[in-house]
């Protein structure tokens, strides 16, 4: 029995021993890099709250939709193609859009879904693949789409890449990963907090090089309290591609039943 007693004090003393080491140095690590990257996750998400409360916080997030007027330029390589038009466009918190072009407003192009079509006189048609898979990956790597979808997806990492310089302007970048290991970064000016930009990069399906698309945004002015960028900029691999100048922007405007209808469109336009 003595015996007994004895090896039982023993293994107590052991145990007891063994809860006053301290933590091994790979443990320590772990925790310190654990630490360090939720600190980085909640300052991302401190910035991105930020942003949303420039743009009008809860106004901006229940949006119904929106409509812009204004001109477009194309570039090619960086230099001016001589191709200017104006353009009016409505679009929906759904991700529909009816843009129409031309002095008679004849030519009407439609986004719904994954279908794009073209409504003219003679009818419609559905717009060539490469416009279409662009103006997908446009949409889906929107800032809308990045703060109302991925950051609400558990999945998501958010980092805080820190301040950059940016079209002379100091600004927050915040990179978004989904799930699917696709990519949106943000750029929000340091003192006003709106956007400056958003990049997302995909891989070309047929040469499989990585490329990437940016936009600019800049010449805010308020729009029924959203603060709303009059002069977009889109960039192909650093090369200007287009430049959209605003005249008139307005929010929640009435649409028709049909605004998002391709027939519907063909059979208004007059020959």
């Amino acid at each position: 029995m003595k015996k007994i007693a004895i090896l039982i004090l023993l293994l107590s003393a052991v145990g007891l021993h063994a809860q006053d080491e301290p933590p091994s140095p790979s443990a320590s690590a772990n925790s310190n890099g654990s630490s360090q990257g939720d600190e980085n996750s909640r300052k991302a998400r401190a910035a991105l709250d930020a942003m949303v409360k420039a743009l009008g916080g809860d106004q901006w997030l229940v949006l119904s939709n929106q409509y812009q007027e204004g001109r477009i330029s194309g570039y090619y390589q960086g230099k001016p193609t001589g191709s200017i038009g104006n353009f009016w466009s409505w679009k929906n918190a759904e991700g529909q859009e009816r843009v129409e072009l031309g002095k008679k407003r004849d030519a009407i192009d439609i986004f719904s879904g994954k279908e794009c079509w073209e409504a003219t006189y003679k009818g419609k048609k559905a717009l060539p693949q490469d416009i279409c898979d662009e103006y997908i990956r446009r949409r889906d790597h929107s800032i809308e789409v990045a703060i109302k979808v991925w950051l609400k997806d558990p999945n998501t990492i958010v980092i805080y890449d820190g301040q950059k310089l940016a079209e002379r302007h100091l600004a927050d970048q915040v990179t978004l990963i989904s799930a699917a290991n696709e990519s949106i970064t943000i750029q929000m000016d340091a003192d006003s907090h709106l956007p400056l930009s958003r990049t997302y990069e995909w891989r070309d399906p047929t040469y499989h090089d990585m490329n990437h698309d940016r936009e600019e945004y800049a010449n805010y002015h308020p729009v029924g309290g959203v603060p709303t960028p009059f002069s977009i900029t889109r960039f192909h691999n650093d090369d200007e591609v287009q430049q959209r100048d605003l005249f008139k922007a307005d929010y929640n405007v009435p649409l028709p039943p049909d605004a998002f209808n391709a027939d519907a469109a063909a059979a208004k336009v007059k020959k």
